[in-house]
Order: structure tokens, then C-alpha cells, then sequence
């Protein structure tokens, strides 16, 4: 199943008569307001508003990081709400980069819904491409879709350290913060000892969209990843991850995400390293 769909793709999609997709708008940023206001100003038409700290993460201690994965009952509930039935397929977007979006591309999939596709370029490029845009608050019939979560690879805090040396463990923050030269939201500063830097924001170009194939699996290939190795991803709380697992999955590469992520590394008391890496 194939990562992206382009706006020309979900119009002919959401125009067919039938197999009309699930779209859901993840607009997000971190320490904003939700994004339900801006979803108001302008969505995909049909498309249904998810919140990403309510219905893609779970609340807990400082320990668990972030954003932990939501359960699977809860998760499920969200689903239903969203319209989502087994075999539907569904397309996720938002209006930056699709950070956010990934998030629900990535959870969706690991709880085992098949046909999840991101919108490339997101909002923007919907417009650009003179995709029109709705006002309303779109509230769908509930689903019924059964969520069985496990069909993605995820890595637990006791699992990391050891997958740092054996494997190639990507940290996909900005390289001040895998250097420990500055840390916004976290109690410590510094990288998982072994990870190598990658930074999110490498995936995309200047029009908001994906790489080519081609160019990510360079960028990829180029801080160690290979068809041989086991790949690991994290970022600051798992949101962020869930992007750089989608470029791989664009590239070709198969990784685990460490859904913890820093903001659950640094709680414990676990080697913090600093500096470039080697």
C-alpha cells in the first residue's frame, strides 16, 4: 500500500461513487491552541476533525513521555467517530508539513487499518491544486471499524539502548537539540547515546511535499540505513517520528518507532549524550 496520495488523486477519490474515503484534518502544533479554529476556516470538503493530543495520545506521568500511545478501546472510539468502518480507506492531512498528520497515518496502521494515505503537501497543495475548501463542522455516521493494535514495530524504553548499538537509531528533532545545545520543552538536553541525527524537516521540500523516493532513500542511506538494517526512529514525544517513519516507508525502508521518545528517555535515569555525533 502506498504512503501519499496527491490532491489530483483524493479529488478523483472523494468524486467516485464509490469507495470514498475517510479524510481527516490533524491540524497541530506543538504548545499551540487545537485546531479545530483553523479547521473552521477551511477543510477538505468532508473531511473530519481529529485532535491530536485528545484522541491520538493518552494522558500520563512525566515517565511515559508526551504523548503515549492511546489504548486501543479509546483509540477505537476515536475511529468510530471519525466515520471509519473495516476496509475503509482513509487519508490524513493538515496544513504544516503533515507532523501531524502522520501521527494518525502512522497509528492507524499500527493498529491495523491497510489503505492509510497521507496528503502530500497537505492543505497548501489541496489548494493549490484548486481543491475547494468547506466550512462546515463535519460530524460523520458512527463507524464500526475494529482496531487490533501491533502491526507496526515499536521499540519500549528497556529495548533502546541495546537497539542503539545493534541497529541505527534515527532522532528526528533539529540537530541543536540532538546536540544538546538547546532543549524547549524537555528537563534535559542531549540524544540517546548511539542515535543519529535526522532531522524531521530533511523529509520535505520547498513546496511542503515529500522527497522523490530516489532523494530520501540517499538522505537515508547516507546516516546508515540499509535494506539489512533494523531501523529505529524517535523524536521528542512520538508525533514527529511517525514523519520520518513515513519518508522511510517513501523510500523503502521498514522502521520501529520508540513512541516514549526523548520526552521519556530523559525522565528516567539513562546515559544522556551530547555534542555531535560520531
Amino acid at each position: 500500500m502506498t504512503t501519499l496520495i496527491s490532491p489530483d488523486e483524493l479529488r478523483a477519490l472523494i468524486t467516485a461513487a464509490a469507495a470514498s474515503p475517510v479524510v481527516l484534518d490533524v491540524r497541530w502544533k506543538l504548545g499551540g491552541a487545537p485546531g479545530h479554529g483553523e479547521y473552521l476556516t477551511g477543510h477538505v470538503p468532508g473531511a473530519v476533525y481529529v485532535d491530536l493530543d485528545t484522541e491520538l495520545a493518552r494522558h500520563g506521568k512525566p515517565q511515559d513521555g508526551r504523548h503515549p500511545l492511546p489504548d486501543r478501546h479509546s483509540l477505537q472510539a476515536s475511529a468510530r467517530r471519525w466515520g471509519l468502518h473495516d476496509g475503509s480507506p482513509v487519508v490524513v492531512y493538515d496544513a504544516d508539513g503533515n507532523l501531524g498528520a502522520a501521527r494518525a497515518w502512522w497509528l492507524l496502521r499500527w493498529a491495523g487499518v491497510n489503505d492509510v494515505r497521507i496528503l502530500d503537501g497537505g492543505l497548501p497543495a489541496w489548494v493549490e491544486a484548486g481543491g475547494e475548501l468547506s466550512l462546515d463542522d463535519v460530524v460523520p455516521e458512527e463507524g464500526d471499524v475494529t482496531l487490533e493494535p501491533g502491526a507496526l514495530p515499536t521499540l519500549a524504553l528497556e529495548d533502546v539502548a541495546d537497539f542503539a548499538r545493534s541497529g541505527v537509531l534515527l532522532d528526528a528533532r533539529a540537530h541543536e537539540r540532538y546536540r544538546g545545545e538547546t532543549e524547549p520543552i524537555d528537563p534535559k538536553a542531549g540524544h540517546v547515546p548511539g542515535a543519529v541525527s535526522a532531522p524531521t524537516s530533511a523529509n520535505l521540500g520547498p513546496d511542503g511535499r515529500f522527497l522523490p523516493a530516489e532523494a530520501l532513500r540517499k538522505r537515508f542511506e547516507a546516516v546508515g540505513v540499509s535494506d539489512d538494517a533494523h531501523v529505529g526512529v524517535y523524536c521528542g514525544s512520538g508525533v514527529t517520528a511517525a514523519h520520518e517513519i513515513a519518508a522511510l516507508s517513501v523510500a523503502g525502508f521498514d522502521a520501529a518507532l520508540f513512541p516514549g521518545s526523548w520526552s521519556q528517555w530523559c525522565n528516567h535515569d539513562l546515559p544522556v549524550a551530547t555534542g555531535p555525533e560520531a
